[in-house]
């Protein structure tokens, strides 16, 4: 009788509104799950925070609620891995271990005018060929010099080594190992706009035109190796796999090839594609990213975000009220044979990739007398897969490579008329994993990577598991209809607000 005593993988999945905690076992099966939502902090109009005290308390408390819940005894912990919501932007004290400023989110746009000052002072082509990186809020730069302005005596400090710099990895990391580890992995940095892809280093251009002191920021490591070690119920667990959520997301889908890409349908939509060792710049509004530096050997992708993907389903049940439940959505859609001419551009918040139109707004267009709620219903779940295919052309373009299927994950892959609409106007098969919580999966991959449960990426292929396979079946000329009338419908939307 073997007497090997069953390993497991607890992945931190530190998300914009909630902190998880997910454990796996060594085959992938989940054997718990704990979550918290946190609050959202609007203190102006288009401002977006976050307190990184309760960020950091509900990760603690999930991770110890996940392990004595699924009764685990910590020693069998091999690893932990962090995954979090990139681009959001911490500074503290390394004293005292208190933030100086609430965490500045991804979402706020708050420092638009200091992009616009990096535009006006020609660093643009810079930005884009050293970060692989649009010049924009959304990213951590613009957020770090925000604080350091506006804190008294933050900047004196910071160049005194006072004050730390860290995404929400970061922070967690730093928190976990007691204020040992300062460091990051190159995904998240690779998402401040401060640091060079090709290079793999912080770049000193962009640093002196946001005087932000090189001090402040952390260390940058592959995405799997032991970090440090964190205390879990007295075992001192080592922390051995950092990645962005969305780079995760791909490496949780076992994408390790270039040509492989996967979509994640959450609030937004996310679709990366591997592109391997070679980091191709962008003619088509998307963004170079890396992928993953598992096992040493760097590799990268194009990324396009999609600002309102599930989301447009939120807002067709918490503002319009046309449906009870997000769940209905499917139900309403499939009522109806087509969309009757109906289509809904969801640019609430402006476009993301390929338009980048920050003054594009919202539009419905179509609409006649025979209009009923379910075409409009339909027209929204339309919308996500559209813009999905948008970046997936836009990718296709910029690297001469044909996706041969999309791997989808995310809340709203659960929908059977959005996966096989997808299919259908993408026109290439839709796979969605037995595994949906693919960025929670990443991380633990990367730790047990780290810690050396498994030898090379490549070993993890055989653990990817399909749910389901969705295959197109809409006629060339009806996909090239629907497609046409799609990019008809966004043009009306283009800079409305301008």
């Amino acid at each position: 009788m073997s007497t090997t005593r069953e390993k497991y993988l607890l992945a931190l999945d530190q998300g914009t509104t909630s902190s998880r905690a997910i454990l796996f076992d060594t085959r992938q099966n989940i054997i718990g799950v704990a979550q918290r939502e946190f609050r959202q902090l609007f203190p102006q109009n288009g401002w977006v925070e976050h307190d990184p005290m309760e960020i950091w308390q509900t990760q603690r408390a999930v991770m110890e609620q996940v392990v004595s819940e699924a009764m685990v005894d910590p020693s069998d912990i091999a690893a932990i891995g962090i995954t979090n919501q990139r681009e959001t932007t911490i500074l503290w004290d390394r004293q005292t271990g208190k933030p100086i400023y609430n965490a500045i989110v991804w979402q706020c746009r708050r420092t638009a005018d200091i992009v616009e000052k990096l535009v006006a002072d020609g660093l643009s082509p810079h930005i884009k060929a050293v970060t692989g990186l649009v010049p924009d809020a959304y990213f951590s730069a613009t957020k770090i010099k925000w604080i350091l302005d506006r804190v008294p005596g933050a900047r004196d400090r910071a160049r005194r080594g006072e004050i730390l710099f860290g995404t929400v990895d970061t922070w967690l990391l730093w928190n976990l190992t007691g204020g040992a580890v300062h460091a990051t992995d190159v995904t998240n940095a690779s998402r401040t706009m401060l640091y060079d892809i090709h290079k793999l280093s912080w770049d000193d251009t962009l640093l002196r035109a946001l005087d932000i002191p090189r001090e402040i920021l952390p260390e940058v490591r592959s995405g799997s190796e032991i970090y440090g070690y964190a205390s879990l119920g007295g075992v001192n667990v080592p922390v051995a796999g950092i990645a962005g959520d969305q780079q995760a997301a791909l490496f949780g889908q076992g994408c390790f090839d270039a040509g492989e890409a996967k979509n994640t349908y959450g609030t937004g939509c996310f679709l990366l594609m591997n592109t391997g060792d070679r980091p191709f710049e962008s003619k088509n509004g998307l963004v170079t990213t890396i992928a993953s530096a598992a096992g040493g050997h760097v590799t990268y992708a194009l990324e396009g975000s999609v600002f309102v993907g599930g989301a447009v389903i939120q807002w067709l049940r918490d503002e319009l009220r046309i449906i009870t439940d997000a769940r209905e959505a499917e139900t309403l859609a499939l009522k109806v044979p087509d969309n009757g001419g109906v289509y809904l551009v969801p640019a609430f918040t402006g476009l993301g990739a390929p338009h980048w139109d920050m003054y594009a707004r919202g539009a419905i267009v179509g609409i006649t007398r025979a209009t009923t709620r379910e075409h409009i219903v339909r027209a929204a779940q339309e919308s996500i897969a559209y813009q999905v295919a948008d970046l997936l052309s836009a990718m296709e373009a910029d690297t001469g490579i044909q996706i041969d299927a999309l791997r989808a994950d995310g809340g709203a892959s659960r929908d059977r008329f959005l996966m096989q609409f997808e299919a259908d106007i993408i026109n290439k098969p839709v796979r969605r994993p037995v595994i949906r919580e693919t960025t929670a999966l990443g991380a633990a991959y990367l730790a047990g990577l780290g810690v050396g449960l498994w030898s090379s990426p490549g070993e993890l292929k055989s653990l990817w598991r399909m749910d389901a396979q969705f295959t197109p079946a809409l006629l060339e000329n009806e996909r090239g209809r629907l497609l046409s009338d799609w990019h008809r419908a966004v043009s009306r939307s283009l800079g409305w607000a301008k």
